[in-house]
Parts: structure tokens; C-alpha cells; sequence
């Protein structure tokens, strides 16, 4: 991903492990969350700079899933995630889960994030440079 592109979707891919099935011999809700939270933390440590990372945490304000379909042990799954609008302090984004083999849609969620100060843990207003790589243009302050 270009670092500096708010248009293009972070992809991470997922492997299914045996505890993360549930007592439905499907991947249990709790997981998704898990995947939604893991790929947003790996967009951000591939596209903030080093001194974005050492001084900026980011804690979930909310998620919103939908669960399309289910996803069983030895699927593959593919996460997309992209950035959304963001106001004051919360910054919104988007992600979608798949299915490898078939790309066919598992999930889909909504979140937002506060940027917090990683020495007091204290939401923070951040700079420019941040709206910039992690919102898209219009509702920035």
C-alpha cells in the first residue's frame, strides 16, 4: 500500500486455527472482531511513519459487523481494510473479510478509532500528516 494513499485497501491475509471455531464448527463472532482489530493495527504499522508509531496508540471506540457467511477450519480468509472519514479525535474505517478460495464476503465492519498518547494513554488530537494518511479528504478539522 502507498503510504501516503487513502484510496487503496490494506490487504492482510488470515489463517483459521483449531480454537478459533466455536461449539457451530464455524469461526465464533468474538474471532471477527479480532481479525477487524489485527488488520487495522497492521495497516498502521505499514503505513504510519516511525514517529507516528512511537508517540501515537489507537483504541476502538466502536465496531459495527455484519456477518454474511461462515467461515469453517482450513478456509483462508483475506482482510481489506481502508480508511474512512474522520472528526476531531475519531477516525472511521472500513473492512471486509473473505474467503480465500472463493472471495466470497464473510463480513463486513465499521469502526471507529481515538487516537491516543502512548506515554499517558490519553485520547489526543493529532496532527495533519495523520489526517492525511488515514482519512479521506472533507470532514477533517
Amino acid at each position: 500500500m502507498a503510504a501516503n494513499s487513502v484510496t487503496e485497501r490494506f490487504v492482510h491475509k488470515i489463517s483459521i486455527h483449531p480454537d478459533d471455531i466455536d461449539q457451530f464448527n464455524h469461526v465464533n463472532n468474538v474471532v471477527y472482531v479480532r481479525w477487524v482489530q489485527e488488520t487495522a493495527v497492521g495497516h498502521w504499522n505499514a503505513a504510519a511513519t516511525e514517529a507516528q508509531k512511537e508517540s501515537i496508540g489507537w483504541v476502538v471506540v466502536r465496531h459495527e459487523i455484519d456477518y454474511v457467511s461462515s467461515a469453517r477450519l482450513g478456509d483462508e480468509v483475506v482482510a481489506r481494510t481502508w480508511v474512512g472519514t474522520a472528526e476531531k479525535n475519531i477516525f472511521e474505517r472500513h473492512t471486509e473479510l473473505f474467503r480465500a478460495a472463493d472471495m466470497r464476503t464473510l463480513a463486513r465492519a465499521r469502526s471507529l478509532w481515538c487516537p491516543i498518547n502512548l506515554q499517558t494513554f490519553k485520547p489526543i488530537r493529532v496532527g495533519a500528516d495523520v489526517y492525511e494518511r488515514f482519512s479521506i479528504p472533507g470532514n477533517q478539522p
